[in-house]
């Protein structure tokens, strides 16, 4: 094609755009499923007793390049445990106005304590309320869980839980 009939070639493509119909999403009304790679909302994980899998050890607040991470870590006692570990986070905070979403706290977690979920509603009109702290984050209880603290299963060790050999099965024997 000539050089002179360029510019002709630009305009093809604006006129066959110009007649399409536009494609309008209805977001409030509609909810369209996200990716399931989505990096939204943080969740703090649990075991299938119901123990928390946050040992407090601060790495995704270090992992964190906003500094949107707050953790500070309690030792469990036999009478008070709250993770399998020596350790878990008492208390734990996540800033959403300083969350960029990058995910790397989630890559930082030794335990798989840190996950995100496909929840992207954030939006408040309080900036307060942007401060999650860790009530919000931890995952709802499961069937067959009991709430923290409690002891471990019977007959379990700290590491049976890392490598998921305790069930929830399991978890109905410590409440007893």
């Amino acid at each position: 094609m000539p050089k002179f009939l360029d510019p002709v070639g630009g305009f093809g493509v604006t006129f066959a755009t110009m007649f399409k119909k536009p494609h309008t999403e209805s977001y409030p009304e509609e909810k369209v499923p996200t990716a399931p790679r989505y990096h939204g909302r943080h969740q703090l994980n649990r075991y299938p007793d119901g123990l928390e899998k946050c040992i407090g050890c601060e790495l995704c607040a270090w992992a964190c390049p906003a500094d949107a991470i707050y953790v500070e870590g309690a030792d469990n006692t036999e009478d008070e445990r709250y993770s399998p570990g020596e350790r878990y986070g008492r208390v734990y905070q996540i800033n959403y106005l300083r969350c960029i979403g990058c995910g790397l706290c989630i890559e930082a977690c030794p335990t798989r304590a840190l996950t995100m979920t496909n929840e992207y509603e954030l939006a408040d009109d309080n900036r307060a309320d942007l401060i999650y702290e860790k009530d919000r984050l931890l995952a709802p209880m499961e069937p067959g869980m009991a709430s923290a603290p409690h002891p471990m299963a019977p007959g379990t060790s700290a590491e049976d839980y890392y490598l998921g050999r305790v069930t929830g099965e399991s978890a109905e024997g410590a409440q007893e």
